[in-house]
């Protein structure tokens, strides 16, 4: 009787979910718009991001178009933890998370130790993406002080691509 109770009790939906705790976010700077948190993951929409990428001027950006559900962002994602850990005092690195659900998105920044704050595309059809010109992810776009784009790569980024990239947008 014991072990057919525990075991209901195991498999019952009703079971309270963890909320995520706020992790602030190691930014380069602060602007309207720009999370502090690195899970917060607040919804954006193209113009929004227009208006951050603006308000971000006089800092370089490293923009990063993610998923959690995408094998090859999984595959960067480390490099990009390491590269905002060793520049993310003089570079903003961001996160646009596409095509997704909040729940596993939160799960994978923490999972990959992301220190750097992410929007959330709300769009089915990754809208946002769309309009910045991309299709597929992962895409890391690298815009220098004065939000001009100097950089782009398409697929994971290496670590090799990532120090050319901030290199650009920081010279």
């Amino acid at each position: 009787m014991v072990a057919v109770a525990l075991a209901l009790t195991a498999c019952s939906s009703s079971k309270p979910q963890a909320k995520v705790s706020p992790t602030p976010a190691v930014n380069a700077t602060s602007a309207p718009g720009l999370p502090t948190t690195v899970n917060a993951l607040p919804d954006v929409t193209y113009p929004q991001l227009r208006q951050l990428l603006t308000s971000l001027h006089g800092t370089p950006v490293v923009l990063n178009v993610w998923g959690s559900w995408c094998g090859p962002c999984r595959e960067e994602g480390p490099r990009l933890a390491a590269a905002a850990k060793q520049h993310g005092s003089e570079v903003q690195f961001l996160g646009l998370d596409v095509k997704d659900s909040r729940e596993p998105a939160q799960a994978f920044i923490e999972e990959m130790g992301w220190t750097y704050p992410s929007l959330f595309d709300p769009s089915p059809n990754g809208d946002v993406e769309r309009e910045l010109g991309f299709f597929a992810q992962p895409v890391t776009v690298f815009y220098d002080r004065t939000g001009k784009q100097v950089d782009q790569v398409s697929g994971p980024v290496s670590t090799a691509d990532l120090a050319a990239g901030i290199a650009k947008a920081s010279g």
